[in-house]
């Protein structure tokens, strides 16, 4: 069992929902990157989403885009990402770490020497937006064979042949867009949402996280009436970007705590 399942199988029976923050590594710079994980869990999150930088990405909205190309301004590439949970595992051999990024840079480095390398460095799950289920069966047994829990996006327009699909291939938990559009969008409906969550669990057991809308404790709060887990990563970049980076570890922790109170309510 994983620490995402392990995590999620404890959450369940102590009726915790899950709190997912995610940062792109080396934004505002590398030297901060392992700090702020361990600033978000001291502040109560639960499993952390760590991007990897990429320059031409899909479902990212304009500020990880930005934060992407600050990253990558500082040469920070998929191998320093590595590295930077292999820091954070010095400290931290609990908390769960999901990959976020996209399909070049694994392929640039090889699956073969990605998928053992990921496992020795502490990747506990992997989100990659452009492999879809119905064509990296294989890449996600070797994930699987190596601990690792493939994640894999649903969508408002997803059909339920591709829910299905994901939750066959798929493990760990079943990452939700919560609107149609990209990270950071304003427009979240959460009662749309928590309509369209019962249809998701009819054909899967696997935990569901809401994201690509979530931006205080309040939309947290109310999406977390039907999900496991709620992911927010656009409105903490913003709060990142408002101030000096000797600030942001303070800042990321200030950010976290009342969405976590609000959980906890």
């Amino acid at each position: 069992m994983s620490r995402i399942q392990a995590l999620f199988e404890a959450f369940k029976s102590r009726q915790r929902k899950a709190l997912i923050m995610f940062v792109t590594a080396g934004d505002p710079d590398p030297a901060l990157t392992v700090p702020l994980m361990h600033g978000l869990v001291e502040a109560g999150a639960d499993i952390l989403e760590l991007g990897v930088p990429f320059s031409d990405p899909m479902a990212d909205g304009p500020v990880i885009q930005r934060a992407s190309e600050r990253a990558l301004a500082k040469g920070v590439a998929l191998s320093d990402v590595l590295g930077m949970v292999r820091s954070f595992r010095a400290r931290d051999s609990a908390t769960p770490i999901v990959l976020m990024g996209y399909a070049n840079p694994i392929e640039a480095m090889g699956v073969e020497r990605f998928v053992p390398a990921a496992s020795d460095a502490g990747i506990d799950g992997l989100i990659v937006v452009d492999y879809p289920p119905e064509e990296c069966a294989v890449f996600a047994q070797a994930l699987q064979r190596h601990g690792i829990d493939p994640i894999f996006l649903l969508a408002p327009t997803s059909t339920e042949q591709r829910v299905e699909e994901v939750a066959r291939v798929g493990s760990g938990f079943i990452y939700y867009v919560s609107l149609k559009g990209v990270t950071g969008a304003g427009h979240l409906d959460v009662e749309d949402v928590l309509a369209k969550l019962p249809k998701i669990r009819a054909v899967t057991r696997l935990p569901i996280g809401v994201g690509f809308g979530i931006r205080d404790a309040d939309s947290a709060r109310r999406i977390a009436r039907q999900a496991d887990a709620v992911v927010i990563a656009s409105r903490l970049i913003e709060a990142l970007e408002r101030v000096p980076e000797a600030q942001a570890v303070e800042c990321a922790r200030a950010f976290v705590r009342p969405i976590r109170a609000a959980l906890d309510t």
